[in-house]
């Protein structure tokens, strides 16, 4: 279905008449605690998000890998921080709208702003965006037969490490999702073998230090050449790039981890300034069009830095400034919240 037909069947459908204060588009990590700072600021507040469940790709992808570089948590598994970001909002009583991909963002005559979802029509006073990378899809396996054992032994994310219990795991990448999960693998499988094109990693320092002193066996400049099996992942081919030498070793599961392919989609045709596939802001997570913030890993300016952490500083920036603009007597910073105010 095109997005015009999506958008025609959608006027028929519901509209939510109630006007928020701010409309946040994505339920992620930085889609959450901005909600909850907009509740510190006594905003009603509305999430919209694609997915069944709150959390973006570490509740949907991720769940069980660990996060390190949140301030205060040494370590913290992607589904805990995720349940302690939906208790933190949760006294401010965000209306959350789960399963909507907003087709359509229009700034009105009257300054509202109306957002068509594929089944609802929502109102907003300001629009916060956090839509992460925006829509993505793994970047597939080139390996000869890869695409016919999907879903049989080869995945691209691990929802719950437990299933790999007494495997032979093949990770394939050199990025942090790919130390990670080997990492984690490690815990649990009888062998764990990571493999990556080249010698020089894309993973945090640390990660690659901490994947070479552990039990993974890490083989560079190796690729995955094909994979084979009985109705089931088996064997996998390994090829070594520099001198062509072959080797083929028991497999039951294959995890890549060589990225996303990922696309704004609909934003695209907002009237949003794009650069290099994500949105322009400023430093006060304005966009070109006055009401509507960006924040994440969605949003680009000079020196930016696709953190987590880097997003939860942006979020409570953006959600302030956009005080600002509903009420131009409020103040840009009301305090600390251990000073009182963010009390419920």
């Amino acid at each position: 279905m095109g997005e015009n037909q999506e958008l025609k069947q959608t006027e028929t459908r519901n509209t939510d008449d109630r006007v928020y204060d701010i409309t946040i588009i994505g339920g992620g990590p930085v889609g959450l605690f901005s909600a909850f700072y907009a509740g510190i600021r006594d905003m009603s507040t509305k999430i919209i998000d694609s997915l069944p469940q709150l959390g973006g790709q570490l509740a949907e992808l991720y769940p069980d890998k660990y996060i390190y570089d949140v301030a205060g948590f040494p370590k913290i598994y992607a589904k805990d921080l995720i349940a302690n970001l939906k208790e933190q909002m949760a006294p401010y009583h965000p209306t959350v709208c789960l399963n909507e991909r907003v087709l359509k963002l229009e700034k009105q005559p009257d300054g509202i702003f109306r957002l068509t979802s594929d089944t609802t029509v929502h109102l907003a006073k300001t629009v916060l965006i956090a839509g992460g990378i925006g829509a993505f899809t793994p970047r597939r396996l080139p390996a000869e037969n890869a695409a016919q054992f999907e879903g049989k032994g080869i995945r691209y994310f691990i929802d719950d490490v437990s299933k790999f219990k007494g495997m032979n795991c093949l990770v394939v990448g050199g990025g942090d999702s790919a130390a990670d999960f080997a990492l984690m693998l490690e815990e649990v499988a009888q062998k764990v073998t990571l493999i990556h094109r080249r010698d020089q990693f894309r993973a945090h320092e640390d990660s690659v230090r901490r994947l070479f002193a552990s039990s993974v066996e890490v083989k560079v400049f190796t690729e995955l050449k094909s994979v084979s099996g009985e109705g089931k992942l088996q064997k996998a081919v390994l090829v070594n790039s520099k001198d062509k030498t072959e080797e083929e070793i028991p497999v039951d599961t294959i995890i890549g981890a060589l990225g996303f392919s990922a696309s704004l989609g609909p934003i695209l045709e907002w009237g949003l300034e794009i650069q290099d596939n994500a949105i322009v802001v400023n430093t006060k997570g304005e966009t070109n069009i006055p009401g509507v913030y960006a924040v994440g890993d969605i949003v680009t300016y000079p020196g930016k830095i696709k953190l987590i952490a880097t997003g939860f500083g942006e979020g409570p920036t953006a959600v302030n400034n956009a005080k600002i603009y509903l009420d131009p007597q409020s103040k840009l910073h009301p305090g600390h919240s251990s000073s009182g105010f963010g009390k419920h």
